[in-house]
């Protein structure tokens, strides 16, 4: 695992970074084939999404006190 990320810039890189992998996974399955794993992963990873911009937006806050 990585040092934090503690740049703006830096932080929607990563998340620029990892919305294109999610898109590309979603382009990647066939709907007709997908099955419940497949859907599984795709709400974890839109999961660690959403705990990555938490996390950036609460080390902001953090670090502005």
């Amino acid at each position: 695992m990585g040092s934090p990320v503690h740049d703006k810039n830096t932080q929607v890189d990563f998340l620029k970074q990892r919305l294109n992998m999610f898109l590309d996974v979603l382009e990647a399955i066939d709907p007709e084939e997908a099955d419940l794993d497949d859907i599984d992963n795709l709400i974890k990873m839109i999961d660690e999404l959403e705990n990555k911009c938490k996390e950036f937006n609460n080390r902001e806050v953090s670090e502005s006190v």
